[in-house]
């Protein structure tokens, strides 16, 4: 009977203490490590647009209080890992939404599967971000899919010449040039490259570059302040050929920065308030939202932290404890969950699997154009 007792007491000490303590809490505790200010902070404040309301709709699970607790990474990935850390460490959070942006999401999802605690980010694209990864899940599609829809999209619009101007400091960038480039040449297409940094302001010398060599397109893959500048410095040099650019673009900025010169722009989007609405759970978030925030239609980064925030909650209701590993498992069984922005299916590498979005921007604004499946 002794020996009984032993095993049992080895056995209670082996379980690790967090789970203990995520069961005796009287919250449940989340933290949103997104960009709320820098470079990225407009998808970070529109993410966190989203997950505030799936809280006000869904404030509980398993009977408790959510709480969620913002630390801003300053769009840097040296805060985006420390963030994760002090969320973990300091804050007792259960499970982790975020990061934002790739390159912010590969450092913290390092840190999250250091510390074994469930992250979901709202849109890291970059295939990287899960690999060999077990706590570290989406609930955007990858870059891998992104880039070769969006070489499907140029030659559908007739180019098949094309300048590839890559962001060298963002690995969100690098990557989708690849994917575009070995999808494109599959399709008869030829391109060649035109670099930048991340925060450049001047980009004459690439597109006249771009120019001179008679290409009928521009792919621009990055984000929305380079590429508005891009855009704009085209139009002023007389280059009127499509121009097509990826999620990172698909912000207020873009059109606000680009003016007439983004008017045409196609991008490949992660959702549009516009697309046909695939589950009851995409109208009661868009009702919602357009409620709270006076009629305005939500952006397609607001509803992804609110499908990150749900899906988060959703498996936590389905493993019925406050175990990490047993809730991080229970993600990857996630399957034709209703989602603001469409059918959610994770899968065993903690991907998300869903279609392309394709959005031109049309008298001023973002419109929905089509979509792209796998």
């Amino acid at each position: 009977m002794r020996k009984f007792f032993v095993v049992v007491l080895l056995a209670m000490l082996l379980v690790p203490a967090t789970f203990f303590a995520a069961e005796n809490e009287e919250e449940v505790r989340f933290s949103a490590v997104f960009s709320m200010t820098g470079a990225a902070s407009a998808y970070g404040r529109m993410c966190y647009e989203g997950v505030e309301l799936g809280t006000e709709l869904y404030p509980t699970v398993l009977g408790k209080d959510i709480k969620v607790k913002v630390i801003d990474t300053k769009s840097d990935k040296v805060e985006a890992a420390n963030g994760v850390r002090r969320a973990i460490e300091n804050d007792r959070a259960f499970a982790i939404l975020g990061n934002i942006i790739s390159g912010n999401c590969l450092a913290g999802s390092a840190v999250a599967e250091e510390l074994r605690t469930p992250m979901m980010t709202p849109s890291g694209t970059n295939p990287m971000i899960t690999e060999g990864k077990e706590f570290m899940n989406r609930v955007c599609f990858l870059d891998s899919f992104q880039g070769t829809a969006a070489a499907r999209l140029m030659t559908d619009l007739g180019n098949y010449y094309v300048a590839v101007f890559v962001d060298v400091e963002q690995d969100y960038s690098v990557a989708l040039s690849k994917y575009f480039q070995d999808e494109f040449k599959k399709l008869g297409g030829t391109m060649f490259m035109e670099y930048y940094k991340t925060g450049d302001q001047d980009f004459s010398a690439q597109v006249l570059d771009a120019m001179s060599k008679g290409v009928d397109a521009f792919y621009m893959p990055g984000y929305y302040q380079e590429i508005a500048l891009i855009s704009s410095q085209a139009y002023d040099s007389g280059f009127y050929g499509d121009l097509v650019s990826s999620d990172g673009a698909y912000a207020p900025e873009t059109l606000s920065i680009g003016g007439k010169a983004v008017e045409g722009l196609y991008l490949t989007a992660l959702s549009h308030p516009d697309a046909p609405l695939t589950n009851k759970n995409a109208k009661e978030f868009q009702e919602a939202y357009m409620e709270k925030y006076d009629g305005k239609k939500p952006s397609a980064f607001a509803g992804l932290g609110y499908d990150a925030y749900l899906v988060v909650r959703d498996a936590i209701e389905r493993a019925g404890t406050l175990d990490k590993e047993k809730v991080a498992k229970e993600i990857r069984k996630t399957k034709d969950f209703p989602g603001a922005t469409g059918i959610i299916t994770i899968n065993e590498n903690g991907n998300a699997e869903k279609s392309v979005t394709v959005v031109t921007v049309k008298d001023g604004e973002f419109a929905y154009d089509s979509m792209i499946n796998p």
